[in-house]
């Protein structure tokens, strides 16, 4: 399937946007395979840049070294064409990087609740964010600050409700041929 964004100058690429578990590489991944592109995790590109870990990152360089890292990426990713980029969950957060995202192809919102998000980050110790007394409470405290964001950037939002992620990507798939008819 190849489709264009409406947008002018926008390119062929299709953006997974979403809170920290919300399934944006697992589905990037699959969607990749199934459409016959490259898949990018922005995350994992900047950890491979740098040689280090985004946890490491953080601690050294606090959340806005880590931005600024993130937001040479995503303009750098919008740039290409044909790719499947699962974004980090705060990509959002600078109008730049939403502005790289709207013209660099289609957006896909992953939305999924706080506490289906905690039951699938509870355990995993490379969400820095994550690392708080109350991660709950801090998911929560993200979602309400993100999810406005991440509709205003939104060409399509699926919720990512669990269940198989064989059904996940069918579903995006349905949105993105939806969004090549219109």
């Amino acid at each position: 399937m190849r489709c264009y964004n409406p947008n002018v100058n926008a390119r062929n690429n299709i953006f997974l946007v979403g809170m920290p578990g919300s399934g944006k590489t697992t589905v990037g991944r699959q969607l990749a395979r199934r459409l016959q592109r490259t898949f990018v995790d922005a995350d994992h590109e900047i950890e491979a840049r740098t040689g280090v870990r985004i946890p490491l990152i953080f601690d050294i360089e606090g959340e806005q070294g880590f931005r600024d890292r993130e937001a040479r990426v995503i303009a750098e990713l919008a740039s290409q064409n044909d790719l499947v980029i699962a974004t980090g969950g705060g990509v959002v957060l600078r109008p730049e990087n939403r502005a790289a995202l709207k013209q660099g192809g289609t957006v896909i919102y992953l939305n999924a609740a706080p506490g289906l998000l905690y039951e699938r980050t509870r355990l995993d110790p490379n969400r820095p964010l994550l690392q708080v007394d109350d991660p709950l409470q801090k998911l929560e405290d993200l979602f309400a600050q993100r999810d406005p964001l991440y509709r205003e950037v939104a060409d399509v939002v699926i919720n990512s409700l669990g269940g198989s992620i064989g059904h996940l990507v069918k579903q995006v798939e349905r949105q993105l041929q939806k969004q090549c008819a219109a």
